[in-house]
């Protein structure tokens, strides 16, 4: 289990924004788009692609094995690692 808050829960809202629930209980709305860089997140700039995400493990993932580990998440978040 990672030391930080993890991921229990994810629904798709709009565009490239899911809402996150954490471990620790924080809910919070996380727009993707401006952070989809590089060729692995690539597919995920098709709004359809990015729907398919799962929680593989602690964390939101894709078929193509992008992924983005969760204290990533929980800054995008607005909180620090150390918060959790």
């Amino acid at each position: 289990m990672p030391s930080t808050a993890y991921v229990v829960a994810a629904t798709y809202l709009s565009g490239h924004e899911l809402e996150v629930e954490f471990s620790d209980g924080l809910v919070k709305g996380i727009d993707f788009a401006p952070r989809l860089k590089g060729p692995v997140f690539e597919p995920l700039k098709d709004i359809e692609y990015f729907r398919g995400f799962i929680l593989d493990g602690w964390t939101v993932s894709w078929p193509n094995g992008a992924d983005i580990a969760p204290e990533t998440l929980y800054r995008w978040a607005g909180k620090s690692d150390s918060a959790a």
